[in-house]
């Protein structure tokens, strides 16, 4: 993990909760969570591919069985995001941040994506590992968190799953959500994605731009009547690898650097015809104090102090998506918390950055919820390949660390009568 603080291993299992810690724990039912996960996997959600009511259905069903509040709402037709919380007292509360969605399943698979296997003490399937896991370790650790009032604990304020759809593609789910009237305060926010339980303070966003270039066609064998909107772009890749350059040589300890890449090339109409459009679609890595429109702009401003954008050429410029970034302080309640949850949960864990976006950046920037990013999986190794799987003994250590963290940052002893 880029940007890592500190290692924070622990050795001695579960030597550091108290008798209601362990109570609560004890809660958590290893069946439980693969059963969930399983049924979960076995409700597709690829995206693209339009829905992912059926997997919400699911999530739903068990945390009503759970005695959890449920909300769902249609951001597109049979797109549900969904919001579960577990009520407790009128003090800020504790959310966790997922998705529905997954990326589709692809070749090379040895057996069903669909179909959810075990073998090796893992869970095999689409989505498994990104995020489906994660989502059953929540639903696991709330209604262990429901059961805090009978070791004579009582949270001072809600938990709270907010699941949402699409966030492998645009972010409809999410950008829907962070519109919507503040119902509640959240002293942090713990998005539920693979980390291999890493506690993530910090993530760069993401922005794409398009470049579409202009000219004027004319024969190849007379060139200099026409003006070549390929040529253009080659100029306009050439400044912004300049900036790319420039960017990498002033490096933030934690997220490092913004960065660009020019990943599509698309132009012309014939090899005997000078192009006369030419399009670069661009992704720009954003630092959590960036504006990818503002980026934009000063990508015009290039452009056009270069001249690159004259004598019959002519340059649009536009931001067609943006995740935020997002840093949250070292010394936040969420992080340190979270870092002794782990241990304590009988996990590993180190604190640092992100270089990839999440969804915890909308929520950081518009809600002003502190947030980390803390899951069971490994995004690198299992998530988005053939034959993802996740290590159930991963899912009970993230659902003991979601239920320590919860009760450590809300948990008040329940006075005696009278």
């Amino acid at each position: 993990m880029s940007g890592a603080d500190d290692n924070h291993d622990r050795a001695d299992g579960y030597s550091q909760l108290t008798e209601a810690e362990e109570g609560v724990c004890g809660h958590v039912n290893a069946d439980t969570i693969a059963a969930l996960t399983a049924a979960l996997v076995e409700a597709p959600s690829e995206n693209p591919g339009g829905t992912e009511a059926a997997t919400v259905e699911v999530l739903a069903g068990a945390c009503r069985s759970s005695g959890l509040s449920i909300s769902t709402h249609e951001v597109a037709p049979q797109r549900p995001n969904l919001v579960a919380t577990l009520n407790a007292g009128s003090g800020p509360g504790v959310m966790f941040l997922g998705h529905s969605d997954v990326v589709p399943a692809g070749p090379n698979w040895t057996a069903d994506p669909y179909r959810a296997r075990y073998a090796d003490g893992r869970i095999y399937g689409r989505g498994a590992t990104d995020m489906k896991g994660g989502l059953a370790a929540v639903v696991a650790a709330m209604q262990a968190l429901a059961h805090a009032p009978a070791y004579g604990v009582e949270l001072s304020g809600p938990v709270r799953l907010v699941c949402t759809v699409d966030e492998e593609e645009h972010g409809i789910g999410v950008r829907d959500f962070v519109s919507r009237p503040a119902d509640h305060d959240f002293l942090g926010c713990i998005v539920a994605e693979p980390t291999d339980m890493q506690v993530v303070r910090g993530c760069r966003g993401a922005s794409y731009l398009e470049v579409d270039v202009f000219g004027r066609a004319a024969h190849s064998g007379r060139p200099s009547d026409g003006r070549s909107a390929i040529n253009a772009a080659a100029s306009i890749v050439d400044l912004i690898r300049f900036d790319h350059e420039q960017l990498a040589m002033t490096l933030d300890d934690l997220l490092g650097c913004g960065t660009w890449n020019v990943g599509t090339i698309t132009g012309g109409q014939g090899i005997s015809v000078v192009a006369p459009a030419c399009s670069l679609g661009v992704d720009r890595r954003l630092m959590p104090d960036e504006d990818p429109h503002v980026i934009a702009e000063q990508l015009r401003s290039a452009i056009a102090a270069s001249g690159i954008d004259s004598d019959g050429i002519s340059v649009d410029v536009r931001v067609t998506m943006e995740m935020p970034g997002f840093a949250t302080a070292a010394d936040h309640p969420v992080v340190t918390t979270a870092v002794g949850a782990v241990s304590d949960a009988g996990g590993t864990t180190s604190v640092g950055g992100w270089s990839a976006a999440c969804d915890g950046g909308f929520i950081s920037r518009d809600l002003g919820i502190g947030s980390i990013v803390l899951g069971p999986g490994n995004i690198n190794t299992d998530a988005h390949q053939p034959d993802e799987s996740v290590a159930v003994a991963d899912l009970v250590i993230a659902a003991r660390t979601y239920a320590l963290a919860a009760l450590r940052l809300l948990g008040t002893p329940i006075s005696p009568a009278g």
